[in-house]
């Protein structure tokens, strides 16, 4: 949906579908095999098995089968990452998945379950991306998954500290030159302004650039250039 080549060429961790809210297996591979060589550590965008709506839609589920469903994809997409000459470093829900486990204990429990299954079982370390202060965050850490806050530059926030609904006008935002600025201000001051006008708390370590977007390319891009220019080094977490 975007172009994954030249983002692999700006980012330091990309995040991969894994097949069931979209990606494919040869997909997979492609990403995974042109990550590799150019140091982009690989992470499993788990998600809810929603193909048909990019698993932006709310679904309700069994835990166990939602833990089974994420451990499948982790799987399906370290068999990949091995096979280019690496493994997946991180994991990041994504979409509707993402934004449930923010509240929601259940799903959230399964999803850390399934981490720390796959984790232990190849004994290795898997840290988990969330938005900060999510009940997903918290849990992770509690069962002793290392956690990383993100932040998205290209999206609004709430006065809340949560992402605005993509259902809501100015959700996603299209400015190049807006999305850079907020980056940096995410990065140096770890804030951002919500749609309220108020001033929320990110304490980001690490900044999402949504590679479906049409000008993700050169958003990527300035932002980039931008914490260049702040002082902000940019490195992989994983």
């Amino acid at each position: 949906m975007g172009d994954d080549d030249a983002l692999l060429h700006l980012v330091t961790s990309a995040n991969v579908a894994c097949g069931f809210h979209a990606g494919d297996p040869s997909t997979m591979r492609a990403v995974c095999t042109a990550a590799v060589p150019l140091g982009v550590r690989i992470g499993a965008q788990v998600g809810y098995r929603d193909l048909a709506g990019f698993g932006r839609r709310d679904i309700e589920y069994d835990p166990r089968e939602l833990a089974d469903d994420v451990l499948y994809q982790i799987g399906a997409l370290d068999a990949f990452a091995r096979a280019a000459g690496d493994r997946v470093r991180y994991v990041k829900p994504h979409g509707a998945l993402y934004n449930r486990i923010v509240r929601d204990a259940v799903q959230a429990e399964a999803v850390v379950r399934a981490v720390v299954a796959y984790a232990a079982a190849f004994e290795v370390s898997l840290p988990v991306l969330g938005l900060p202060g999510s009940v997903f965050l918290e849990l992770a850490e509690a069962a002793g998954l290392p956690t990383v806050a993100e932040a998205f530059v290209d999206r609004a926030y709430t006065a809340r500290g949560t992402l605005v609904p993509r259902s809501v006008p100015g959700a996603v935002l299209s400015s190049v030159e807006e999305v850079a600025a907020r980056a940096v201000e995410m990065a140096v001051s770890g804030t951002v302004v919500a749609v309220e006008g108020t001033r929320v708390v990110v304490g980001a370590e690490s900044l999402c650039v949504h590679g479906d977007s049409p000008s993700a390319v050169a958003m990527a891009e300035a932002v980039r250039g931008a914490l260049r220019e702040a002082g902000v080094e940019v490195g992989a977490f994983a």
